[in-house]
């Protein structure tokens, strides 16, 4: 059985992609491209390879690299390397061995696609552990340590975590799930998408200047500092964001290491270090938490829809919906959950249509402005309500919303928005997206680039 990572996960065109490969035997490689389907690229010679132990989570694993030089005329995109002995099955998207990810950056496009590197990372088993089991310790910084220097991130090796009752076709935490899922309806649909990694915007803050529409979808749940400066900047600059994700931006992150690796404080006799509230509430970068929503992660959850409570708003153009309809309940996952983010509500009325932020909302860092779009009340039922201050009540709803601060910020509010969309079972959230996109790709503030 073969394993690999790329040394450096985005390479531009011209540059050398170095892969760490360990084989029993002579193997090759062959790239495709992710365009909603695997577009062949190229295909190595056959190389000698060489088994390698496999090591603790923690550390650079440090096999041996083989090079390539990534030709000019590839286009930017999400592209995979498998890894072929001439007796394998053909790649496909959840495989636990034998495939790498990596990113082939691009410019000219107005959409920047972002894949959520440290979420795959935190949830990567290989190696036998991730943030979620045995974690390894770090003492400095203090926290639980994780390589990026190992197979598994998003592809080619074992995830944690239980499986979809929706969809087992791959696991929650890979890019199967939900990314290759979306970038394959933006491409159908005639998006042209440049591609980046949240470890790109790390090492550089000022990427998303180049761009009109940042998108990033499913879960999206590690965020460094810089990943999360960047991006603030890049909005209150006129730059626009869409996130049609949850759990977002819920733990916070630090790459070590010149990148090698991250560290999260999850826990410990002082409680976690590495949450972003009462300090830096995550509320403040799309209006939303996980801590007024929640999770139902085990078996089906029900036909849990949006409540529309803003029918006039441009993001409903064109859908003929009123107020208290009901939005991705019929999907297969319905469209919320399976994990989810709100905004701290003081009322909710799904009959009418009708909900209040709650007084508390702007201390817990909601934006000025930000208006609640739709809504779905969170019951006992749901395996996870985070704990959050008592004044707040009871009331955990899933919320979709959006707010101006210089550019303007979508949040669908729930990680499984992208399958719901490409279910087909309800043309609304299909053209709701089409409505945040295009909005979002049109309209931007004067002083964004």
């Amino acid at each position: 059985m073969m394993f690999g990572y790329a040394g450096k996960a985005s390479v531009w065109p011209g540059e050398a992609l170095a892969l760490h490969v360990s084989a029993t035997g002579r193997f090759r490689v062959a790239i495709y491209r992710w365009a909603g389907r695997l577009v062949p690229m190229a295909t190595s010679a056959w190389l000698a390879g060489a088994p390698h132990a496999m090591r603790d989570p923690a550390l650079d694993w440090e096999w041996p690299a083989y090079h390539f030089k990534v030709p000019h005329s590839w286009p930017g995109g999400v592209y995979l390397a498998h890894l072929e002995d001439g007796k394998a099955a053909p790649l496909h998207l959840a495989q636990e061995h034998g495939a790498i990810l990596f990113v082939v950056r691009g410019g000219g496009s107005a959409l920047l696609y972002k894949l959520p590197l440290a979420t795959y990372n935190a949830y990567n088993h290989t190696g036998g552990g991730c943030y979620y089991d045995r974690p390894p310790r770090s003492l400095d910084p203090p926290g639980a340590r994780l390589s990026f220097q190992r197979p598994g991130i998003g592809i080619g090796g074992p995830t944690f975590g239980a499986a979809d009752h929706y969809d087992r076709s791959s696991p929650r935490q890979s890019f199967a799930h939900w990314d290759a899922r979306f970038i394959a309806w933006l491409l159908r649909h005639g998006y042209a998408c440049d591609f980046c990694t949240d470890l790109d915007i790390d090492d550089d803050p000022g990427l998303c200047t180049a761009y009109r529409l940042l998108i990033s979808a499913g879960h999206d749940e590690y965020w460094s500092t810089a990943m999360r400066d960047g991006v603030e900047r890049f909005i209150a600059a006129g730059g626009n964001a869409a996130f049609f994700s949850a759990n977002l931006c819920w733990w916070r992150i630090h790459l070590v290491d010149a990148g090698a690796a991250m560290v999260c404080h999850q826990g410990g006799p002082d409680g976690p270090h590495d949450h972003w509230w009462p300090d830096r509430p995550e509320e403040a970068l799309a209006g939303v938490s996980y801590r007024h929503g929640g999770g139902w992660w085990d078996g089906p959850r029900g036909a849990h829809g949006y409540t529309v409570l803003e029918p006039a708003h441009w993001l409903f153009a064109g859908t003929g919906l009123g107020h208290g309809d009901t939005v991705g309940a019929d999907t297969w996952p319905p469209v919320v959950g399976y994990e989810c983010d709100g905004a701290p509500l003081a009322h909710f009325d799904p009959a009418r249509g009708l909900a209040r932020l709650a007084p508390s909302a702007a201390r817990c860092g909601v934006p000025p402005g930000y208006l609640p779009l739709a809504a779905c009340a969170l019951d006992a039922r749901w395996q996870e309500r985070p704990p959050r201050a008592p004044e707040m009540g009871d009331l955990h709803a899933a919320t979709m919303g959006v707010f101006t601060a210089g550019g303007t910020v979508f949040n669908a509010g729930t990680t499984d928005w992208v399958q719901a969309l490409a279910s087909g079972k309800d043309p609304h959230l299909s053209t709701i997206t089409h409505n945040v996109i295009q909005r979002l790709l049109e309209h931007r503030s004067p002083s964004c680039n």
